[in-house]
């Protein structure tokens, strides 16, 4: 319907003509505001703490695979160290010994370093450049043992004792031990690390939601107001902050992720100085396996369910303190 004025023109009645919103669209639009500065600042947390998490669950699981080999060759072999002695012949000690090894049931390869090999295993701790001509230096006979095989191992001190009184034999249990223990202390404080982590992602969490629901307290006012029920509302919330906590947890694990792929690149700059090689030494390849990628990425999803699960136990508690 129109209508004609004196100054200014014909009226027209936008009554039929306003813009119509479909119900669907209408409906998805969010009650939380999605790119709040609240919203991007929970997104860097949960980035920061899933990417320490899976540092420490890699360097966790790179100790542990490192440490298995390490036990798996050490058990596998037996030193025997024959030391000079006045009166005696070391080279006929050194054969007598290597053949009686031989012979023992369960020895797969018997190896008898030379003098100078010897002297070679003295250079990490004495350096280059020493004449060894003068030192006692005693020679090493490595056994391999074969896999699943338990040697007599004080019937074969006897007879290596017997054949070369100064030779000692080592099945490094000692070291195994250490290993183990080495391990075990490691894998713990990667835990308690962990749980550091999930505490503070609740904490923060927390302390975001209710910053937001703070922030949309007249929403959820007038929510109650036309019927909405605490289910409908905090679902609402909760969907925003699993969306929160996916988007960090992807960015922390995918970074930490490309970090461990590149991580054999990195330690081949660092290849050849005194902390390339104990790093190596203490970690291998730096290289996870694809179970490893498989761990962390299930850890930025925990870490994003995580961060569900925080969020929806101070939803409702929020949403009594408003009713």
């Amino acid at each position: 319907m129109s209508r004609t004025g004196d100054d200014h023109g014909p009226l027209v009645d936008l009554g039929h003509e306003r813009p119509q919103v479909p119900a669907r669209a209408r409906n998805l639009s969010p009650i939380v505001p999605r790119a709040s500065i609240a919203g991007r600042a929970l997104v860097a947390v949960v980035a920061i703490m899933t990417f320490l998490a899976s540092i420490t669950t890699g360097a966790v699981l790179l100790v542990s695979a490192s440490a298995a080999e390490w036990q798996s060759e050490v058990a596998s072999e037996i030193t025997i160290q024959v030391r000079p002695a006045a009166g005696r012949d070391i080279e006929r000690d050194v054969a007598a010994v290597a053949e009686a090894m031989r012979a023992q049931p369960g020895i797969v390869e018997i190896k008898p370093f030379t003098r100078e090999e010897s002297a070679r295993l003295l250079e990490p701790w004495l350096g280059t450049g020493l004449s060894f001509d003068d030192l006692p230096v005693p020679r090493v006979i490595v056994a391999r043992v074969q896999p699943g095989t338990v040697p007599n191992l004080a019937a074969l001190r006897g007879r290596v004792t017997q054949l070369a009184p100064s030779a000692t034999v080592d099945d490094h249990r000692a070291w195994i031990e250490r290993m183990r223990s080495m391990t075990g202390a490691t894998v713990f404080a990667g835990i308690g690390i962990l749980a550091l982590v999930i505490i503070a992602t609740i904490i923060s969490v927390s302390f975001a939601t209710r910053g937001a629901m703070a922030a949309n307290r007249p929403i959820v006012e007038v929510l109650h107001f036309v019927g909405a029920g605490d289910r409908f509302i905090a679902n609402r919330f909760l969907r925003h902050f699993l969306r929160l906590g996916l988007q960090g947890g992807v960015i922390g694990g995918g970074v930490a992720m490309l970090l461990f792929g590149f991580s054999e690149s990195i330690a081949s700059w660092f290849s050849g100085t005194p902390v390339g090689d104990q790093f190596a030494a203490l970690l291998g390849t730096f290289s996870l396996r694809p179970s490893g990628y498989l761990a962390l990425a299930a850890q930025a999803v925990l870490i994003a369910a995580i961060t569900a699960w925080a969020s929806r136990r101070t939803l409702f508690a929020t949403l009594d303190d408003i009713e």
